[in-house]
């Protein structure tokens, strides 16, 4: 027998590399698709627009301007604050109902799941324009609240701020956080809860010393499946942000677009990833650090 015949017995003996050749078209993919673009961006981001000339000579030029400009902190800061509540708006409300699903629930499953993927069934611009609608001066709340005589004039602070921007957000990535939560609580042994029911605990011990404790990865999960998107979301803020309501996602599109300037897009958006990276580490450690502190 060949070397090379021998060696790739060899190969397919061992588990490690049947292992790797199973991911390998994944890992191929993600290499050409994510990996080599990221690699381009963090070199465009060391270099310098002069011009109409893009200037390769290694600079930190394009870091010095998007962390000292103050309309770049002010997004910074306000795309944080509306993904950090978007995030924590979603879990709150979510996870009764992944809770309900899981516990509640005994039939038809499958239908309560198909019914929270409906508004994954439309356009996601059209989500967006329909909250548009329903938060316009003329739209839908301000209607009702004419013909209810409620108030006198339309309410004109519905539209075109942050909170739009949230309530928006909060809708579209509501099923990105019941899933996760949902799979993280069905996994857990209703024998768990009949024991410590049995020992004396309420429901309230039994929420707070085994279903949260327990289902801490899936709200983790949910948290991040959340926050990161909406951190680099563009769409919603253009749509229903106004003025007050824009992100950090929309100047790095307009350095791309309009601006044409390459290299502080690209410096802006490995900001945001590397701050969005040191931030889901603390997060997930405080969030381990606190499951310990409830066992």
């Amino acid at each position: 027998m060949s070397v090379a015949g021998r060696i790739e017995q060899r190969l397919l003996r061992s588990e490690a590399a049947r292992n790797y050749l199973l991911i390998s078209p994944t890992m191929t993919v993600l290499v050409f698709a994510l990996a080599a673009p990221l690699a381009l961006m963090i070199m465009y981001s060391f270099w310098r627009e002069s011009g109409l000339v893009l200037d390769t000579n290694p600079t930190l030029a394009q870091y010095a301007v998007a962390t000292t400009r103050a309309i770049y902190r002010v997004l910074f800061l306000r795309s944080l604050a509306i993904a950090s509540l978007v995030t924590l708006t979603t879990v709150v409300l979510g996870y009764p109902m992944a809770y309900f699903l899981a516990f509640r629930v005994k039939r038809g499953k499958f239908i309560w799941l198909l019914l929270l993927s409906i508004p994954f069934w439309t356009s996601y611009l059209l989500r967006v324009f329909a909250w548009k609608i329903i938060l316009g001066y003329e739209g839908l709340i301000n209607s009702g609240l004419l013909r209810l005589g409620l108030v006198s004039q339309p309410l004109d602070f519905l539209l075109y701020n942050a909170t739009s921007v949230v309530i928006a957000l909060t809708h579209s990535y509501a099923a990105f956080t019941i899933l996760p939560i949902y799979v993280s609580l069905e996994k857990i042994d209703p024998a768990l809860l009949e024991a410590a029911a049995d020992l004396g605990d309420s429901a309230f011990q039994r929420f707070l010393r085994i279903v949260l404790p327990l289902s801490l990865p899936g709200v983790i999960a949910a948290a991040v499946l959340t926050f990161v998107p909406v951190l680099g979301d563009y769409v919603t803020p253009t749509l229903v942000g106004g003025s007050d309501g824009l992100m950090i996602a929309n100047m790095i599109q307009v350095q791309f677009g309009r601006a044409n300037n390459w290299p502080l897009g690209a410096a802006l958006a490995v900001s945001s990833m590397a701050l969005v990276a040191v931030l889901i580490i603390l997060f997930v450690q405080a969030a381990q650090l606190a499951a310990a502190k409830i066992r």
